[in-house]
Order: structure tokens, then sequence, then C-alpha cells
């Protein structure tokens, strides 16, 4: 092999690694959707602490920095990931970071609703800050549902609520939706049946009545 060709061998390694290595952090997946939600504090500094939104790509967004990515970045290494971006920033920042999940409790909880719930938090805590399941909810049948379909179902959220599973454990992103049927009373349901049944002969009797 020539000197000219290792030289052109050389510079091609040179124009393509850099590339080569940006493509493979752009194909590493992201804990992270638009909707999630990161609790920052930085000890000293009000204007970041507090609660924002993570944006389109996925980014965070945060006063005077603007846009910081988060592509291909864990939640598990949210705090450490942001402690070195607000170094470029900051002298020697100190930083806590939280990762909070929009969940919905709804159904038979005594204030259903959307709650951000931190990813770190069991499948518990996120009914707890719904109140808790109200004294009509068949908590046997709960389940967790995502766009309509049931991710963990009867014996499977059973499992997992028995477990402590946490919401980063069992890979809830946000939209997901835990829901806690109603218990089925079956007094009152003859009791209506028994109704409906004497209607038709109540009219007959009154219809009997008036001829």
């Amino acid at each position: 092999m020539n000197e000219k060709m290792v030289v052109r061998l050389l510079a091609l390694l040179l124009i393509t690694s850099p590339l080569a290595g940006q493509s493979t952090q752009q194909a590493r997946p992201s804990d992270f959707e638009q909707g999630d939600q990161i609790f920052l504090e930085v000890e000293g500094d009000s204007q970041f602490t507090k609660a924002f939104s993570v944006g389109p790509g996925p980014a965070l967004t945060l006063p005077v920095i603007g846009a910081i990515p988060l592509s291909g970045v864990r939640r598990a290494d949210v705090e450490t990931y942001l402690t070195q971006q607000l170094r470029r920033y900051m002298k020697n920042p100190v930083v806590h970071a939280k990762v909070l999940v929009r969940l919905g409790v709804l159904g038979e909880v005594e204030h259903p609703g959307y709650y951000a719930v931190a990813a770190g938090s069991v499948v518990s805590d996120a009914l707890m800050a719904a109140g808790g399941p109200t004294k009509d909810a068949k908590f046997t049948s709960a389940r967790i549902e995502r766009d309509g379909k049931g991710l963990y179902v009867g014996n499977a959220f059973q499992d997992a609520f028995a477990r402590g599973m946490t919401v980063e454990g069992l890979g809830l992103h946000t939209g997901d939706r835990i829901i806690v049927p109603r218990r089925g009373d079956p007094e009152s349901k003859w009791r209506i049946i028994g109704i409906l049944a004497g209607i038709p002969a109540a009219i007959i009797i009154a219809t009997q009545l008036h001829h």
C-alpha cells in the first residue's frame, strides 16, 4: 500500500468516524416522551427550581439556557446528565432532578384525574394521589391501559401491585391510565329486575280500573 493510499484512508476515517458516532447516539432510545415532567432543583438558583415539561425532541427548555436535548437519555441518568449540561453555564451547580410521569387514575377513586407521579413511585402511590379507591371499588379488576388497550390486567396488575413495582419498572408512559372499576351489587340488580317485571302487571291493573 503506497503512501498516498494510506493518507487517503486516514482522511476518510477522520471524516466518517464522527458521523458514525452521531448515528449511534441518535439511534439510542430515550425514556422521555413529550408531556413528561422533570422536577428540577438547582441549589441557590430559584429560577431553575420547579417542574419543567418535556417538549418535542424530546428536549427540556430552561430559562435563559434554552432547549437541552434528551434524546438517548435514560430516566435513571437524567440528574447526572443535567448536571453536566448546567456546568456549561454555571460553576459547580448542585442539581437534583426527579422524573414525573403524568398518569390517569380513573374510575372508583376518590378524586379521579391525571396526576404527575414520580417515575420511582410504586403503583399504590399513584392511587393514593387520587385519594385511594372508594368503598364501591372492585380493586381485583383494576387494570392499566394505554390507548384503550390493556397493559396490566387482572392477575398481572395484582401481581405488580403486590410486588411494589414502580412506574419506571412497569414501563409506564405519560398518558397511561390506571382504571379502577365499580363493584357490582347483585341485590340492587335483582331489585331493579323485579321492579321492571312488575311494571306490565301494574299497567294492566290500572287499565282495568280505568274501564
